[in-house]
């Protein structure tokens, strides 16, 4: 048995899975805003409710958080929940949970799943985007998560769009510092913002692909920007990683017209003759996070740290 846990800026969720990948309990709570005491307590709480009657004492559990754990300091860092910055989570998380912990970026945990039994399962090679209000990916190979050196792999969305049309340079300010960043352009916000500049008017992704639906002009460009880049982005990654399949999550992925579109386009991007490469949308959807947090432990039976 293995325990997940996924740290939203909005909601905490834990899981109870059976090694077999059946989900036994599942539970949410409201995420405290702004309290890091509050929320280490809101977690131990969870994972004790959800294990009640399981038998799960000193199971291990995995987190998966908005952020990665420095390598040079063991403190969080690049956190959206920013009360978590500077903070060692995973010490204060094992001393009130009284289990080993690990920790994961959430864009890693929701790879991680989708390559464990997911839609990227029986490929040795899997990249986990999640394309919501960021932009982030995971990175798992022969059903390994790859953290890298600094424990930064698969950080797409803060790398500049490539090959840029003159009216996408600079590009739109990053939160990071920069222009141009890819979660600019494919997040949320930035298809919003793309048909903002354009068209006038606030839409949210989902409305402005109903619109292109219907036949809306305006909408229809937008959209077809919205897939050059995602199709530029994406065959970058296939050239460097070439990844068997690429699965999207994230709340863009529900639009059904990418799975064809993008493919269609990022041939004349990847640098090969003829690209295998499968686009396939997360079979587990939002609980994907939470199931990847449970498979950072490979077997109930591992408790090393």
């Amino acid at each position: 048995m293995r325990i997940g846990v996924d740290l939203g800026g909005t909601k905490i969720e834990a899981l109870a899975l059976a090694d077999d990948g059946a989900e036994m309990r599942r539970l949410r709570v409201p995420t405290p805003k702004d309290d890091y005491g509050a929320i280490v307590v809101a977690i131990r709480d969870l994972v004790a409710t959800v294990g009640q009657g399981l038998a799960t004492a000193g199971t291990p559990v995995g987190i998966a958080i908005p952020g990665a754990v420095s390598p040079a300091t063991g403190l969080i860092k690049n956190a959206n929940s920013t009360c978590l910055i500077g903070k060692p989570f995973h010490v204060d998380l094992a001393a009130a949970l009284g289990c080993p912990v690990r920790l994961a970026n959430d864009a890693n945990c929701f790879a991680l799943s989708e390559a464990t039994d997911g839609a990227g399962q029986g490929a040795d090679s899997v990249f986990g985007v999640i394309v919501g209000t960021g932009t982030g990916a995971g990175i798992v190979l022969n059903g390994h998560l790859q953290e890298g050196a600094n424990l930064i792999a698969g950080e797409w969305g803060h790398v500049p769009l490539p090959w840029p049309e003159d009216d996408e340079l600079p590009g739109p300010p990053c939160y990071c510092g920069r222009r141009g960043c890819i979660e600019t352009f494919l997040s949320g916000p930035g298809l919003s913002l793309s048909y903002e500049m354009t068209a006038g008017g606030s839409l949210k992704p989902q409305e402005i692909a109903g619109l292109a639906a219907q036949g809306n002009a305006a909408a229809e460009a937008c959209m077809a920007r919205y897939e050059r880049r995602m199709a530029k982005s994406l065959g970058m990654v296939i050239s460097i990683l070439d990844p068997a399949a690429i699965v999207l999550g994230g709340g863009l992925s529900n639009i059904a017209r990418l799975y064809d579109r993008v493919p269609a386009l990022w041939e004349e991007f990847a640098f090969s003759d003829r690209l295998s490469t499968r686009l396939l949308p997360a079979r587990h959807g939002d609980s994907s996070g939470v199931r990847g947090a449970a498979w950072l432990w490979p077997s109930s039976g591992d408790r090393s740290p």
